[in-house]
């Protein structure tokens, strides 16, 4: 399936930071065709129906109760979206399945089963297994006949995965792998038919393994107590001289860390896609809750206060879904272009989120702290009520807080964006040379004092282009300063993270809104200029912050004072009254009983 804005150039990752894209050229949720609507409406009807009803027997781990769901999933076509068809799939576009994983992201503990499966535990086989593992295992998996499981984590080894201890010797026959060593944190462990597996073949050759339930040497510890998705089945997999055919090696010795890498970038946009369908549902709740609770002979929803609450969770949810799908057909494209030239499926998609990992990672972060303030002003909505386990808002709580651990931590993905960035830089693979250095001229010049432009969101263009410069400013500056050692900053690497993450959402955002002001005409979309305007302005004041300490920990005399006007110069804004714009937002929201946006 292909959307009609993947007939666009596809542009590099990474490239938004010195590229200015047309609203045109993004693809935007409400273009999504009469098809996909439905496989959205199925699966949350799936969630609605199946899965919130059973909630508290989820979390009390009823014998076989998730399992049942998963296969009733299968059975529905929910695992098929993005398989090819020759293995029982429906090969839609990655939008598609983005939007999927949105839709069953409400679910609580059920998205985390359900990615798991769909993404960390099939997609190794079909991306980097041979023809024969494919035809084995994937459509038992698509069909929820078998679940899967994903095991890379050891006791020692936390964001550090390569460092894995688990051993695969090969026997003396040369028929089987003998593996030792232990794995924690696996999600869907307690009932996974399959279970892929990283360990060092020889000592130093990190490999991928695909190891059935029942070969001999495989056993599980018990379900881990965890602060929230309670539902989901963690547990530790212990491999004692576990036998694996020699068949079952995924992809080639000594090159799993292709297979762990390239899979987290899938399962980082995801996890975006996850927590929007989670926020969404949670704003839902937020809102009915705030109409219902009487307060000083008032509804809640009357109150300032609470206004700003629920106009923020809907611009925070709002620029998530802006940066998510515009991402998503990034992909899209660039798998397009790679499949044209003359790439394999597997590979061309594989190479496409290879290609925007930086994006991949910033809706990693984005989503789940959205998520998080989203869930935290919940409880703060239902007051009392909200920290009552009888009530709604402390589960979606608890739930909420593994997403800025799963997929590597937020620290780690922060860091990688900027990493990933300067490595494109210094590849020449994106000139930022060029662009940073037109940024330091331009310190050299006299300031524009105004604008000469007339139009609808010619200052938040203009504060996007300027927020471009003060990240190549501070990075620039970073890197010029600190050379080889700069990976030691983490300090300065978040700065530059948090200015660029909430520069994208930003910019996203303006380009969504842009776009359907063309669609639909300004009048009919007020309430979405506002929010692309408190976006912005957020978004300006917190590179402004951000690039401040940057260049405090980096610089002295002259050379502070210099990059310290400079900072100044490209995070001014002119005023906006963002208490009224909050106002208007939530009128809507309270209105209609719903998140509506």
């Amino acid at each position: 399936m292909e959307n009609a804005t993947n007939q666009a150039a596809a542009i590099k990752g990474g490239e938004f930071l010195i590229k200015e894209t047309s609203p045109q050229d993004v693809f935007i949720p409400a273009e999504f065709n009469e098809e996909q609507r439905m496989m959205a409406q199925t699966c949350k009807d799936f969630v609605q129906d199946e899965v919130m009803p059973l909630l508290d027997r989820l979390d009390n781990h009823e014998e076989g109760l998730m399992e049942s769901l998963m296969k009733k999933a299968g059975e529905l076509g929910l695992f098929a979206v993005s398989i090819p068809e020759q293995y029982g799939g429906l090969n839609m576009d990655f939008n598609t399945a983005l939007l999927v994983t949105e839709s069953v992201g409400g679910g609580h503990s059920f998205p985390v089963a359900f990615a798991a499966h769909t993404g960390i535990g099939t997609l190794p086989i079909l991306y980097f297994g041979t023809e024969e593992q494919k035809q084995k295992y994937i459509p038992k998996l698509v069909s929820g006949e078998w679940m899967s499981s994903y095991c890379l984590t050891e006791p020692g080894s936390g964001s550090d995965a390569l460092a894995a201890k688990t051993k695969a010797v090969l026997n003396e026959a040369g028929t089987h792998y003998i593996l030792n060593g232990q794995k924690m944190w696996i999600t869907n462990a307690g009932f996974a038919d399959v279970f892929i597996v990283f360990a060092q073949v020889d000592g130093d050759k990190f490999t991928g393994f695909i190891v059935e339930k029942d070969y001999p040497g495989l056993s599980l510890g018990n379900e881990e107590h965890k602060m929230g998705i309670k539902g989901s089945s963690t547990r530790q997999v212990f491999f004692s001289d576990c036998q694996v055919p020699k068949e079952n090696v995924l992809g080639q010795i000594g090159k799993g860390h292709l297979i762990a890498f390239n899979i987290l970038n899938i399962g980082r946009i995801k996890l975006g896609a996850a927590t929007l369908g989670a926020a969404k549902s949670v704003a839902n709740i937020s809102i009915k809750y705030a109409n219902e609770r009487v307060q000083f002979k008032l509804p809640i929803s009357k109150f300032g206060a609470i206004r700003h609450k629920l106009a923020e969770q809907a611009i925070r949810i709002f620029g998530v879904e802006s940066a998510l799908y515009r991402a998503g057909t990034d992909i899209d494209r660039m798998e397009q272009e790679l499949l044209a030239s003359g790439k394999g499926e597997n590979e061309a998609l594989l190479g496409a989120a290879r290609e925007f990992a930086v994006e991949c990672a910033i809706l990693k972060v984005e989503g789940s702290e959205a998520l998080d303030y989203v869930v935290d002003e919940g409880v703060q909505i239902y007051g009392g009520y909200g920290f009552s386990a009888d009530y709604p808002m402390d589960r979606a709580y608890r739930d909420s807080r593994i997403n800025r651990i799963f997929e590597g931590t937020n620290e780690i993905n922060r860091m990688l964006i900027v990493d990933m960035i300067l490595k494109k830089g210094m590849s020449g693979e994106l000139d930022l040379i060029g662009p940073a250095q037109a940024v330091q001229q331009e310190l050299m010049e006299i300031p524009d004092f105004g604008d000469q432009e007339e139009g609808l969101f010619v200052s938040e263009s203009k504060a996007i282009r300027n927020l471009k410069k003060a990240i190549l400013l501070v990075a620039g500056t970073a890197v010029q300063k600190y050379m080889n050692s700069l990976a030691k900053e983490q300090e300065i690497l978040m700065n530059v993270a948090d200015m660029a993450i909430k520069t994208y959402v930003a910019e996203s955002t303006l380009l969504r809104v842009q776009k359907l002001v063309g669609m639909k005409g300004e009048e009919a979309v007020a309430n979405e200029i506002d929010m692309v305007r408190v976006l912005v302005n957020d978004a300006v004041d917190i590179s402004f912050v951000a690039g401040k300490e940057a260049i405090a920990a980096m610089a002295e005399g002259d050379e502070q004072r210099l990059l310290f006007m400079g900072l100044k110069r490209f995070t001014k804004k002119e005023l906006f009254n963002t208490k009224e714009a909050r106002r208007r937002i939530a009128a809507r929201l309270i209105e209609a009983n719903e998140y509506v946006y």
